[in-house]
């Protein structure tokens, strides 16, 4: 928690530098010049209150969160900007008549956010397989993680997401955490419960919680309370593993974990190792946490597949790898194993407070288990 105070404080003068540092490109514009009447305090002051008023325009638009990400975005692109056309002009040893820099700059970012706002809005499938050698029958797994209900797409959408994921007839539906967010209403939560609950598949829906969903503050303020989440899931045939673990169909186990963040509400996790100790191993097991930090204890466990979210599959360009960097997870997206454990980390349906992802797509997963072909049956 103590990183994140330090990334906090980061961003914040961040932020700052980059209103002066932004102010300071626009004054090489011949048009602030010509609007300044040539006066270099006037031009630096027009600069300075331009930068501000876009800052602050998107800041009442959409919010402060996406300001500053769009503001981090211009400064990245116009520095890099900067930098090639710098190594250009040093090449051809004449300089710019304008400033293309510049404008390159701002067509490279508007291009970017852009195309950041589409990859968020709008949700792809992945598709992984995975051979193992237990015994286990072809299985289709649909799993999705952070949805944030609320944030990019409202029932209907979730509704358009939720027949999408149907077309794909999975087997069993697995949903890794933060289903709900702090800003979802009451009346989104059972409209989401609802449509989640009309998913047909044969072995059903599951359900881990993820850290948005319990909320972190007062349930009056989004007017529902975590157990009236978990009633309203229940309801709808969603079943639910807070650290709890189940044997389908005699062939495959179902772990749910309580995500990571329990801890700093004041609760406890059970640890892998206690969680698969009666576990029959020779059948395949899934574990669904939806925060990525336990690789090393689910790969001694012998876990076959684990899935999780939380990273929104590194959302930002440049800084897709940030939580891995700090050691807050042990990956950011994709597929990846670990001795005979498999790792999926998914980018999501949606996000939490940025409405951009510039550094991946929004997406739900599926994922084939087939067995391994033995040598009598190549």
């Amino acid at each position: 928690m103590f990183m994140w105070y330090i990334i906090l404080i980061l961003l914040i003068v961040s932020t700052g530098i980059c209103l002066i540092y932004l102010s300071n490109r626009l004054t090489k514009f011949g048009i602030i010049n010509k609007l300044a009447r040539s006066s270099v305090k006037r031009c630096k002051l027009l600069s300075l209150t331009i930068v501000i008023f876009v800052f602050a325009a998107i800041a009442a638009t959409i919010n402060l969160m996406n300001a500053v990400v769009c503001l981090l975005h211009f400064s990245v692109l116009w520095l890099l900007s900067d930098l090639l056309f710098a190594a250009i002009q040093c090449v051809r040893k004449k300089t710019f008549k304008h400033y293309y820099a510049g404008w390159t700059a701002v067509i490279a970012t508007l291009a970017a956010l852009t195309t950041g706002w589409y990859l968020n809005h709008h949700v792809w499938m992945t598709a992984y397989e995975i051979t193992t050698e237990k015994n286990i029958k072809k299985l289709r797994i649909a799993m999705f993680a952070d949805s944030h209900i609320g944030t990019t797409f409202s029932g209907a959408g979730f509704a358009h997401h939720i027949q999408k994921i149907q077309q794909q007839k999975p087997d069993i539906v697995l949903v890794a955490g933060d289903f709900v967010d702090d800003g979802t209403t009451r009346r989104e939560m059972e409209e989401a419960c609802r449509i989640l609950g009309s998913l047909q598949a044969p072995y059903g829906i599951y359900f881990a919680f993820g850290n948005h969903d319990k909320g972190y503050h007062n349930p009056a303020i989004r007017g529902f309370t975590a157990q009236e989440l978990i009633t309203e899931l229940q309801k709808n045939n969603v079943r639910i593993l807070q650290d709890e673990t189940e044997l389908i169909d005699n062939a495959f186990y179902i772990i749910g974990r309580k995500d990571s963040s329990e801890v700093l509400r004041g609760d406890s996790r059970v640890n892998m190792k206690e969680l698969v100790s009666e576990l029959d191993k020779s059948k395949f097991v899934i574990v669904i946490d939806h925060q990525p930090n336990d690789y090393q204890n689910q790969a001694a466990a012998e876990t076959d597949l684990v899935l999780s979210g939380h990273t929104h599959g590194g959302q930002l360009w440049p800084l897709n790898k940030v939580g891995e960097w700090i050691g807050a997870n042990d990956k950011t997206y994709g597929l990846e194993k670990r001795n005979k454990t498999n790792f999926i980390v998914t980018s999501g349906l949606s996000d939490w407070a940025i409405k951009f992802k510039t550094g991946t797509k929004s997406e739900f997963v599926i994922i084939d288990i087939t067995p391994q072909k033995t040598a009598a049956e190549i």
